[in-house]
């Protein structure tokens, strides 16, 4: 397991990012814990660190407006009204199978562009990557790598600290039918 902290993201990361390590990273809003969407062995580790059933659909931060106008059927104009920042927007994807094992086999997509300096190695990747808070499903999430419990350490291969995170859960935004419908967390 490599811990790094924030200044020290190079190359050689973001190819273990596209491999399909799974990081535990901060975010503008908490930690969360991920992978390369792209790889569903590696979504599996995700889901299997979080206790967390399948059926239930995880989020992505995208690597760029781009590749949310690529693959989700949405208003670009409202996507940038909410991104980026601490939303979550619930998307229609172009492809039903498209990420299918990362969305629960669902028709929707929870899709974030982050305003936090991590954004840069996201881009660098050019992969979505799965996102989710940092604790087994139901617990409280973590504001605090040295606090994230060994049984998610154990599917982790990469951890980046950037101290104590003091923030909450991005606010979901529902878009999948053409309207706004904010959600909460």
């Amino acid at each position: 397991m490599r811990f790094l902290k924030m200044g020290g993201i190079d190359s050689s990361v973001v190819e273990d990012a596209r491999k399909g390590c799974v990081f535990v990273y901060p975010t503008d809003t908490i930690y969360g814990i991920g992978c390369n969407a792209l790889l569903d062995d590696a979504v599996k580790k995700v889901f299997c660190a979080k206790a967390r059933d399948e059926s239930c659909a995880l989020s992505v931060i995208a690597p760029s407006f781009e590749w949310i106008s690529k693959h989700c059927d949405v208003d670009m104009d409202v996507v940038r009204k909410y991104l980026p920042g601490s939303y979550t927007l619930i998307v229609r994807k172009r492809d039903e199978g498209f990420l299918k094992r990362v969305c629960g086999g669902k028709g929707t997509l929870g899709v974030r562009i982050i305003e936090h300096p991590i954004m840069g190695f996201f881009e660098m990747a050019d992969v979505p990557f799965v996102t989710t808070s940092v604790n087994v499903s139901g617990d409280a999430p973590v504001c605090d790598v040295s606090l994230i419990p060994d049984g998610i350490m154990r599917f982790v291969d990469v951890v980046i600290d950037d101290g104590v995170i003091e923030g909450k859960a991005s606010t979901i935004v529902d878009l999948s039918d053409g309207g706004e419908k904010v959600i909460g967390r």
